[in-house]
């Protein structure tokens, strides 16, 4: 059975916040700050560069930050988007 979240890496990770207009604010470290405004919310979103890539529990995590749910999260990209088998006709998918 596939995973509900597949692994990404924060460089697949840093490219979802930005397609979805988040902006880095801050850096500290191996730490990357993302904030956005998203569905009429400020959102802020930590990437950890230290991992090679993420496990469940740290994706549920950062897409929760984030305020998408993971088909909007995973479809932002249409590299992520394959990952959990999601086609649209244009990436990055509406939001709901």
């Amino acid at each position: 059975m596939p995973k509900k979240y597949p692994p990404l890496t924060p460089a697949e990770v840093r490219h979802i916040l930005l397609a979805r207009g988040f902006t880095l604010i801050r850096t500290r470290g191996s730490h990357y700050t993302y904030q956005a405004l998203l569905k009429g919310k400020k959102r802020s979103v930590t990437v950890d560069d230290h991992f090679p890539e993420y496990d469940d529990e740290l994706l549920k995590n950062i897409v929760s930050q984030s305020g998408m749910d993971r088909e909007e999260f995973y479809g932002s990209t249409k590299e992520t988007a394959r990952k959990i088998d999601l086609h649209a006709e244009s990436y990055p998918i509406p939001l709901k």
